[in-house]
This record gives C-alpha cells, sequence and structure tokens, in this order.
C-alpha cells in the first residue's frame, strides 16, 4: 500500500509536469513566430520604401541628365565663341612672343657679306672666336650647281654655281655685347679682292641716309669690291651693298655705298654718269629716288584742270539730286503756267 501510494502522487508529480511544460513552453514559441512575421513584414515594406526611392532618385538623375544636356546645347555657340576667343588670344600671345624672340635673336645675330665661296665654318669660327662664345653659323645666298639640288645640300657638299663669286653667312652668339664687338671685322679683306660686310641682324638697325649715296644702272656681274674701288677716290667707304637676285646671285642693276663722313657723299655726287664696268651709273644721295619728279607747268595745271572739272560735275550731280527731290513741290506752282499758255492762244486765233 505504501509503495501504492508513492506511486500515486508521483505520477501526480509527472501528470501535473507534463501538463505544466507544455503550457509554460508553448507560448513564447508562439510569440517567436508572430514576431518573425511581422519582421518579414516590416522588411518587406522598408524593401518596398527603398525601392521607390531608388526610382525616385533615378528618375530625378535622368531629368537633371537632360537638362543638362539641354544647356549644353543652347549654350554650343556661346562656347564654341568663347573657345574660339581664347584660341585667337593664344595665337596672338604666342605670335608676340616668338617676335619678341626673333628680334632678340637678330641682336645678337651678325650679318657678314662679300665672302668668297671658299669660305669655310672653320674660317668663319677662326675670324669671329676672339669676340665671344658663338651659338651658330649659317651660310646664305649659295647658288646651287644643279636645280634639284637644294642650297642646304650645295652647302654641305659644295656644289656652288661656277659663276658664283660670293657667299653671305649669319653668326650668332649667346650675347648681345660680343656681337656689337664683332662690327669691328666690318670691311677687313680676308681674301683679295674681298672686303667683307660686317651689321648687325636686327631689322631695328637704323640706315644712315645722309652719308649713304644710292646708286643705278649698274652692271648685274658687278662685285662690291669694284665699286669700292669706284667710290675709295671720294674717302672711307664703310660698306658696299648691291641688291642680288635670291635664285640666282646676280644683281638687280642698283645698290647703296656708305661712307664714313658727310663730305664724302658730295664727292661721290659728282661721279654721276661716270662709268663703271662699261656703265654709266647714276649716283644720287639716299631719299631722292623717293620724291617724284618734277613737271612742266603746263602739265602740272592739267589735273588741276581736271580735278576742277570733277568737282563741278560732283556739284552738278548734287544740285540734280536736290532738284529731283524739289520737283514734287515745284510741280503745284508750275500747272498755272500751261493754263495760261493755251488760253493766249486761243486769244491770239480769235
Amino acid at each position: 500500500k505504501e509503495s501504492k501510494k508513492r506511486k500515486r502522487p508521483e505520477e501526480a508529480e509527472k501528470a501535473s509536469e507534463d501538463q505544466n511544460s507544455p503550457v509554460i513552453q508553448e507560448p513564447p514559441i508562439k510569440a517567436k513566430k508572430a514576431r518573425k512575421k511581422e519582421l518579414s513584414k516590416a522588411e518587406k515594406n522598408l524593401e518596398n520604401r527603398e525601392s521607390a526611392l531608388e526610382k525616385a532618385d533615378e528618375e530625378e538623375e535622368q531629368k537633371l541628365f537632360q537638362d543638362k544636356a539641354k544647356q549644353k546645347k543652347g549654350a554650343s555657340p556661346a562656347i564654341t565663341k568663347s573657345v574660339a576667343n581664347s584660341a585667337t588670344r593664344a595665337t596672338v600671345k604666342q605670335q608676340k612672343e616668338k617676335k619678341e624672340d626673333d628680334e632678340m635673336v637678330d641682336r645678337r645675330t651678325v650679318f657678314v657679306g662679300n665672302l668668297p665661296v671658299s669660305c669655310t665654318v672653320q674660317m668663319l669660327k677662326s675670324l669671329f672666336r676672339g669676340y665671344g662664345q658663338i651659338q651658330s653659323l649659317r651660310f646664305r645666298s649659295l647658288v646651287p650647281a644643279e636645280d634639284t639640288l637644294s642650297k642646304k645640300l650645295a652647302a654641305i657638299k659644295h656644289k656652288v654655281h661656277p659663276n658664283a663669286k660670293f657667299v653671305n653667312a649669319y653668326v650668332v652668339f649667346k650675347k648681345e655685347c660680343d656681337a656689337i664687338k664683332a662690327l669691328k671685322e666690318n670691311g677687313k679683306e680676308i681674301a683679295s679682292g674681298f672686303h667683307i660686310r660686317v651689321d648687325i641682324a636686327s631689322k631695328n638697325s637704323s640706315h644712315d641716309n645722309k652719308r649713304s649715296v644710292f646708286l643705278g644702272n649698274l652692271s648685274y656681274d658687278i662685285s662690291d669690291d669694284a665699286v669700292r674701288e669706284h667710290f675709295s677716290v671720294c674717302g672711307g667707304v664703310v660698306a658696299v651693298r648691291i641688291v642680288r637676285d635670291r635664285k640666282t646671285g646676280l644683281g638687280k642693276g642698283f645698290g647703296y655705298v656708305l661712307f664714313e663722313n658727310m663730305d664724302a657723299v658730295h664727292l661721290a655726287l659728282k661721279l654721276n654718269d661716270s662709268v663703271l664696268v662699261g656703265r654709266k651709273i647714276r649716283v644720287k644721295p639716299c631719299g631722292e629716288k623717293q620724291k617724284a619728279p618734277q613737271k612742266s607747268p603746263a602739265q602740272s595745271r592739267a589735273p588741276q584742270d581736271k580735278v576742277a572739272t570733277t568737282q563741278k560735275s560732283k556739284k552738278c550731280s548734287n544740285s540734280s539730286f536736290i532738284g529731283e527731290k524739289a520737283n514734287p513741290l515745284k510741280k503745284s506752282s508750275k500747272p498755272k503756267r500751261p493754263k495760261a499758255v493755251p488760253r493766249n492762244k486761243a486769244g491770239k486765233s480769235k
């Protein structure tokens, strides 16, 4: 009996435990499931909201892109104009800088004329090396032996036309003061019959017209030394320049002579119509060639008469034009006269 009594309360406890255990464990499981379901719904709502926001952002970006494209299309001509203006300004600046650089280089450059064809780079260097550091040397006014050869190749290969007797050159110094010092070599005889002419290559270098003489009707084959000898009687000759053709090297028939003093110019003018290499040359002071030749009084009056007639014709044309404008006003007064004329005629007929 005691064992049965013990079993009953144990069974009761077990039953009570069995009854209590599901009641206690089930509710939290159900709550968890409910929470999970609720979280999934919230997540879905959030996802929907995020997708809607993303779509709205994409639409806004597309609108902004379209607006920018329209603005670019509308502003494209203005942009092109501004770009063109900036490009032109840049080109102008570059041109100015190039000009300035070229002027600076020209100030450091020395022109050497009337060099013999046999002159080489080493000879030029030895001649001007004592005045300063030389940056570069180049020969000019070369006449190639063949038309197919360029002047550069002719200078490198020493293939010069047999009739060519002289060559010009440019010597570029590293300093401007050295180029000025090199002018001392002007008029120096480096070979028999070759007095070189040394001058600054800058365009700004002034030429003294008061000490110069213009020469005309020169022979095409004349040399600088022949002119120098012809005018050496007048005084010291600083330089002789004969204008020549770049392609052939022949003279164009005129040139210039620069003297040391102005007194030599008066003596040189007396050599006008003198014979030089079989031709009577013209000698005139520099600047006189620009003056127009004097005309006779009859010829001088003719253009004035023409001017007067043209002015009169212009005045007449202007007055006629004004009359055409005034005709409509005069027509109001003129109709009275034609009316009176037929009446008089009618009275005479009677």
